[in-house]
């Protein structure tokens, strides 16, 4: 295997001017399945076309769903989701556990016989946390190592509506169970220990289905169909906080990040950039649907450590490895905790940020749950691999813009799965 590897170089000076980031990752994949499970013609724009969710669409035409994909603009034209058929071959999932885990809420509700695998990565990642309460509905699921691990089979059926409380913080988790509860007979609640993204109870009504919200309590009839709609995305608060961060440590950068979707369950990096005493505002523009969207405005301003934990890690779960490489940058002491959530990602980001940030000369101590990081720290020349995990791989080329020598990065094509013009657009605020 040929194991691909590219110089990242360190930057003499701040970052500045006006970017916009691809279409947001979890809207996406959620307008697709959406949309492939109504009557009629939906078209979706500002699509995020990255690898992951490129792997729902085609789920979906497997399953006989009429889907055209231009750039970031998709039609999907669906009879609905009495009209779905038999996926011929197996269906795979790649690397995207969101594909895997909301799909599974789908497929078990169908008459449907589907199997389903994923690359090596997502073959290791916990699917048991969506079978479990998909079994207690009725389902039909087996799978790998006692239905914990892919490859999976799906009978799929008629389910019964339950009442489930979420041992996990998880969106996806949360989002199979509505789906599933949708398709499905009689009602489904599902009540969360903390609040997670809530994209699904915000979209589905946009496809016509009723959804219940009564604080962490989320309640579903079932026996909905929904029907078409357009969707458009916004911007991904995830990929903007790659440049968020960086103009938050490199001294005389100025940008701002426009038209990204600043959902309050997504925000947490802006609440945590706050604590740590960024020079950062947020200015809402509009609203797409029942999303508000604005744009993000950082100038650079010395950072302190600061404690991150709590109700505040569900809503910057993915952006933990982005904030570390913030904490190495932060006068004293930063403490990630209540995050170990982080350990079935697609790596286990914890151990993985752990391992880059050090040999990159940070001060970074792995905790079960989270990680100690002591700034401020100088950045040094080193390889290191991006596990194959995009977010860790965005890291990296971010601190090598402070490092005080070039950084050698190893599988970095796996930044495609997110974010595919990354370096295009990384590189167009180095040089403005």
């Amino acid at each position: 295997m040929i194991v691909k590897s590219m110089t990242l170089r360190p930057i003499d000076q701040g970052i500045t001017g006006e970017i916009t980031v691809p279409g947001d990752k979890s809207i996406s994949h959620r307008s697709v399945i959406f949309a492939s499970l109504a009557s009629g013609t939906s078209t979706i724009t500002n699509f995020l076309a990255g690898e992951d969710c490129l792997r729902t669409i085609n789920v979906f035409r497997s399953l006989g769903v009429n889907i055209d994909q231009d750039g970031t603009k998709v039609s999907i034209k669906s009879d609905g989701v009495g009209r779905l058929k038999e996926a011929e071959c197996p269906v795979y999932f790649g690397n995207s556990g969101t594909t895997a885990r909301l799909v599974t809420g789908v497929l078990a509700s169908l008459p449907l016989f589907t199997t389903c695998y994923g690359d090596p990565s997502l073959s290791n990642r916990p699917m048991d946390r969506v079978i479990t309460p998909l079994s207690k509905m009725g389902a039909n699921i087996q799978g790998r190592d006692n239905n914990r691990l892919l490859p999976i089979a799906i009978s799929g059926k008629t389910l019964k509506g339950i009442t489930y409380e979420m041992p996990v913080k998880s969106a996806q988790v949360k989002s199979a169970i509505l789906l599933a509860g949708m398709l499905g007979e009689g009602e489904t609640t599902v009540i969360e220990q903390v609040k997670t993204r809530d994209h699904t109870e915000q979209m589905l009504p946009r496809f016509g289905v009723g959804v219940e919200v009564e604080g962490l309590k989320i309640t579903i009839k079932g026996g909905q169909r929904p029907h078409s709609a357009d969707i458009a995305v916004p911007g991904d608060i995830s990929s903007a906080a790659f440049f968020l961060v960086a103009a938050a440590v490199i001294p005389g950068s100025h940008i701002t990040v426009k038209d990204v979707g600043l959902n309050e369950t997504r925000t947490g990096i802006i609440t945590a950039l706050e604590k740590m005493g960024a020079n950062i505002q947020t200015t809402v523009t509009r609203t797409i649907g029942s999303e508000p969207v604005g744009d993000i405005e950082v100038k650079y301003a010395p950072l302190k450590g600061s404690i991150m934990e709590g109700d505040l890690i569900p809503a910057l779960i993915d952006e933990l490895p982005i904030l570390a490489l913030a904490a190495t940058q932060a006068e004293g002491k930063t403490i990630i905790k209540d995050a170990e959530e982080l350990r079935v990602k697609e790596t286990d980001r914890i151990a993985a940020v752990a391992d880059v940030l050090t040999k990159l000369g940070a001060d970074v101590t792995e905790q079960p749950d989270g990680l100690i990081i002591h700034g401020k720290s100088v950045l040094r020349s080193a390889e290191v691999d991006s596990y194959m995990d995009h977010r860790i791989g965005m890291m990296v080329a971010i601190a090598s813009l402070l490092a005080e020598g070039n950084i050698q990065l190893t599988n970095s094509e796996c930044i495609a799965i997110s974010y595919p013009d990354f370096f295009k657009d990384l590189e167009y605020i180095i040089k403005k």
